[in-house]
């Protein structure tokens, strides 16, 4: 695995934002982990809302919102579990 590889969500030729994939599990893990709890916080926030009055446009750009730190949170997890098994021979 390269030291450096970059978010997916990112669709360009130069990325700036990346993961350093040497740094500790546990540094790691509190990014996925925050990244995580925002997008499951904000969501069970409106699940609990008993109205929720919205254009598609609106919904269509929240979920995009929503989607940028949950893709990053699961590139992080996919590079500790990538640490974590063990390499085959």
């Amino acid at each position: 695995m390269t030291r450096y590889i970059p978010l997916t969500g990112n669709d360009c030729t130069i990325p700036a934002l990346i993961i350093d994939t040497q740094a500790p599990l546990d540094v790691l893990h509190e990014a996925a982990a925050y990244r995580i709890r925002a997008v499951t916080q904000l969501l069970e926030n409106l699940a609990f809302r008993e109205e929720i009055s919205s254009d598609a446009v609106v919904l269509h750009d929240f979920a995009q919102l929503l989607a940028i730190p949950l893709r990053d949170g699961c590139d992080l997890m996919d590079v500790i579990g990538r640490r974590l098994t063990p390499q085959a021979a």
